[in-house]
């Protein structure tokens, strides 16, 4: 499978996300732009996040792929970009070829854009599944199901939900019953994410990844 991991706004959880799913199918991880915090990307902490990152351990089979772009400015890429003096491509950006599971990060939400005609949305291909984070606050109700409708007008595969932070049941039940969408989990307000957390969370996510 290849899993893209988008979300509802900057924040809500996606790179947590993308540590979980990643180490529950033992996938591979990419994110192709990342902007800011380069010595510290998302790509290292989904990497310091795994149980065991040992060479000829279960989870170094999953391969860490080299960003596409690597923007210094932690902001919106295009901006990013452009303060780099450069502009985005999408032609650049190729996705790397495995035959293990996949797990693409997006930036921010699916129309944050990264040159003045393409956005986060143009990175995702069709035969990718995508699954949308989900976190509470006021508003994200609307933005959760303009996010989903967006996707699903470009042809595209909403996979599946994963709510991030505290609980709201009335939210997440009037979400999953006016989009039909699968929950594949949600993830508590933690006081910390570590390797045990994240692994006790890919082992409750695991069954629910693999019926994508």
């Amino acid at each position: 499978m290849k899993l893209f991991i988008t979300g509802i706004s900057t924040d809500v959880g996606k790179t947590i996300t993308s540590a979980i799913v990643v180490e529950a199918l033992e996938a591979d991880y990419w994110k192709p732009v990342q902007a800011g915090d380069l010595d510290n990307s998302d790509s290292h902490k989904v990497k310091n996040l795994l149980s065991c990152h040992t060479e000829g351990s279960r989870s170094a089979k999953s391969q860490f792929y080299p960003n596409a772009y690597k923007l210094n400015t932690p902001a919106s890429p295009h901006l990013a970009a452009e303060i780099d003096g450069i502009t985005i491509d999408l032609k650049q950006i190729k996705e790397p070829k495995t035959d293990n599971h996949l797990v693409i990060e997006g930036a921010g939400g699916i129309f944050v854009p990264l040159n003045e005609k393409d956005s986060i949305i143009d990175l995702i291909q069709p035969d990718y599944k995508v699954i949308v984070v989900s976190r509470h606050y006021l508003g994200s109700i609307n933005h959760t199901l303009l996010t989903i409708e967006a996707i699903r007008n470009r042809g595209l595969e909403v996979a599946g939900i994963i709510f991030s932070g505290s609980e709201n049941k009335s939210t997440e039940s009037l979400i999953l019953n006016k989009t039909g969408i699968k929950c594949i989990g949600r993830i508590d307000e933690e006081p910390y994410f570590d390797q045990n957390v994240i692994k006790e969370y890919a082992d409750l996510f695991r069954d629910n990844l693999l019926e994508l």
